[in-house]
């Protein structure tokens, strides 16, 4: 996978490649967990913003959700890298060129719910434990935080 072209892109909600996404996503963060994706949750991420990482193939490897918690704080969520290529970098590659984006859109802070077995990766991309760990869905996790600028 190391020498593929990857290609960052937006995903409009509601298209065939958020469908995509919503597969990848339930394979490896629902499914094992035994949940799966409600109607009413689907339709809360009408106004979220997606994006994708994908293979020469035009196959998707990695998603994530952004949803604006204010003019200036998204929230990050649903950060999936398929298992096949899990630890070669493309979690650190969709997670910088989405906070690229968000820079360019005017947000300053992104935070996020880790689960605890993430909470390494998000502390090398710079984030910050907030607070002690809670369980959210079954699991421990860890809010995180990150201050973005264009001095990075």
């Amino acid at each position: 996978m190391k020498s593929t072209t990857l290609a960052f892109c937006q995903i409009e909600y509601a298209s065939p490649e958020y469908d995509d996404s919503l597969r990848l996503r339930y394979r490896i963060l629902r499914a094992p967990l035994g949940l799966d994706y409600t109607e009413e949750q689907i339709i809360e991420e009408w106004d979220s913003y997606h994006f994708g990482l994908y293979d020469q193939h035009q196959f998707l490897k990695a998603c994530l959700t952004f949803k604006a918690i204010n003019e200036h704080t998204l929230k990050m969520r649903q950060v999936v890298v398929d298992q096949e290529v899990q630890g070669q970098g493309l979690g650190k590659i969709l997670v910088s060129q989405a906070e690229h984006w968000a820079l360019n859109q005017g947000f300053k802070n992104i935070e996020l719910h880790a689960r605890d077995t993430a909470v390494p990766f998000y502390l090398s991309m710079d984030y910050i434990a907030e607070g002690a760990p809670f369980v959210e869905v079954g699991i421990a996790h860890q809010k995180m935080e990150k201050h973005i600028n264009s001095s990075r």
